[in-house]
């Protein structure tokens, strides 16, 4: 009994052991570094991609010629982003990226997204009903947005063998939402070349 109820023990012990050893492997790495596993569109793509355009869309005519004709900073708001590549990505990481440039840029005003904007709409109904007057926050006081930023990123696969070339388009575009004037029109594009060793179409 006691021979049968050793074995047992050791052979749980041995499966366990196994299953420990089989587990994820899990290294941490800096946000910031650049790491592309399969060569899909990844998160050092969004903020590279958003640095570079915002920084094109803001040194363009379009800024100082707002700026000397109205004496204030544009309001802008980011629009939809369209996903029209082959591969599933997550635009919303994107579109923040996009925002935080604008913003942290100091050269514009930033407006809340329509969602955001719904939110915040409900909560000053609430408050009409629910806070004090002395901290309501009026209604019809929205400051409304001067340009709107929108596209969509592209993508054209090639592949022969092993080697796979992955070309991808971001196209933007900023918009006057009183006159629909397009203001500016950004475009970048990304190559990667990705090998993979012993595999055959």
């Amino acid at each position: 009994m006691t021979f049968r109820y050793l074995s047992c023990l050791l052979f749980a012990a041995g499966l366990l052991g196994l299953s420990c050893a089989s587990g994820p492997k899990v290294q941490r790495t800096e946000a910031s570094e650049t790491i592309d596993l399969s060569g899909d569109w990844n998160d050092t793509d969004s903020r590279l991609v958003a640095e570079e355009m915002v920084r094109d869309s803001l040194n363009r005519p379009w800024l100082e010629d707002f700026v000397s004709a109205k004496s204030a900073k544009p309001r802008v708001i980011v629009g939809t982003v369209k996903n029209r590549s082959s591969e599933h990505i997550n635009t919303q990481t994107f579109v923040k990226d996009l925002e935080k440039e604008l913003l942290n840029s100091g050269k514009v005003r930033f407006q809340a997204s329509r969602e955001e904007r719904q939110e915040i709409r409900e909560e000053r109904m609430e408050q009409q009903t629910h806070a004090s007057l002395e901290t309501q926050k009026s209604m019809g006081k929205e400051k409304a947005a001067d340009y709107m930023l929108q596209g969509g990123i592209n993508t054209i696969m090639d592949q022969a063998g092993g080697t796979q070339l992955k070309y991808y388009q971001v196209e933007l575009e900023l918009v006057d939402i009183e006159s629909n004037e397009k203001v500016w029109i950004g475009q970048k594009k990304i190559k990667k070349v990705v090998e993979r060793k012993g595999h055959k179409l």
